[in-house]
């Protein structure tokens, strides 16, 4: 009899137990949710982060409050969320610099970007414009790589920097097209604009929102978007993959939770995410950040990740690109 009674009081705390978490895992979320953001405030990521932070606040119920957590290229901030409870009340907004480049540049990393992470749903790609000066005789990709193979050594690329996705965007094109283009690093695609116009720089693969004023002003030539298909982003501008096929260079978004994240919290938030990125308002926003929406699944965005860092480990590798 006693045996008995204990089982049934087992068997009574275990659906106790479980029906607990059922309540607790349907709850969620219920206190604010930290959004870290692994850059300065003002930037492409951080107003990305504000725009989604509002709609997705309504969407899971609860304020999701942006934290800028900038330093060593999105390390600090992303390290952070790395070593967090994976509760789902601290999340990362991530870029292609923070979890695709960063770890194939730097084998100090404190973080392992894909085993100190849960992907939840990548949520943007920025694509880029390839421009040369109105001087230029190229007017297609095509006639482009024609004049530079011809004159091998003679032309040369702006980048933002050593190991930014400026560079690799144009080793990457170089390395499709077999070309040999000089690198001249700048401090920001801005101070290259100059040089660009007047002829001193050959080539620059800029970003849309600060790329296209000059195109539109005049002062600037577009040849191609690094988007694998054409993007209303840059109307007219065909994708430089109609050239070399398979071409492709985004800067992408992701929101990501610690490693260990339950599933339903995954779901929850992944859900929310798919329909803040199909808000008029929120597109409308994204647009003039030169930022597409993707969302999908977990699955997906995992896909995703492997592929991208592949591409740029190998990239990395082959052209002997460092941070030096």
């Amino acid at each position: 009899m006693q045996k008995r009674n204990w089982l049934r009081g087992a068997c009574a705390l275990t659906l106790a137990l479980a029906g607990l978490g059922l309540v607790q895992a349907q709850s969620y979320p219920t206190k604010p949710v930290r959004l870290i953001v692994p850059f300065p405030a003002g930037g492409a990521t951080d107003l990305f982060a504000r725009t989604l932070s509002q709609k997705l606040s309504e969407k899971m119920g609860t304020s999701l409050v942006v934290e800028n957590r900038p330093g060593a290229g999105g390390t600090l901030g992303s390290d952070l969320v790395a070593k967090a409870q994976p509760d789902g009340y601290i999340l990362l907004l991530a870029t292609s610099s923070t979890h695709s480049i960063g770890p194939n540049l730097n084998p100090r990393m404190p973080y392992d970007a894909v085993k100190d992470f849960t992907p939840i749903s990548q949520v943007g790609n920025a694509p880029s414009i390839m421009l040369v000066p109105n001087s230029s005789p190229a007017k297609t990709v095509k006639e482009w790589i024609d004049y530079a193979k011809k004159n091998p050594g003679r032309l040369n690329y702006a980048s933002s920097g050593n190991g930014t996705i400026v560079q690799l965007t144009a080793e990457l094109f170089k390395a499709q097209a077999e070309l040999f283009v000089v690198h001249i690093p700048y401090k920001g695609t801005a101070l290259a604009i100059p040089d660009l116009v007047s002829g001193k720089v050959d080539v620059l693969f800029d970003s849309l929102p600060t790329g296209l004023p000059h195109v539109r002003d005049g002062r600037l030539r577009a040849l191609g978007v690094t988007s694998l298909k054409a993007t209303p982003l840059a109307p007219g501008v065909p994708p430089i993959a109609d050239v070399l096929p398979g071409y492709e260079s985004n800067t992408w978004f992701g929101l990501f939770g610690p490693k260990g994240l339950p599933a339903d919290v995954v779901s929850r938030v992944n859900t929310a995410a798919n329909q803040v990125l199909q808000d008029p308002e929120v597109l409308d926003k994204l647009q003039r950040f030169g930022i597409e929406p993707v969302g999908g699944t977990p699955a997906q965005f995992t896909t995703m990740l492997a592929k991208e860092s592949a591409k740029w480990k190998k990239t990395i590798t082959e052209r002997k690109i460092t941070l030096d």
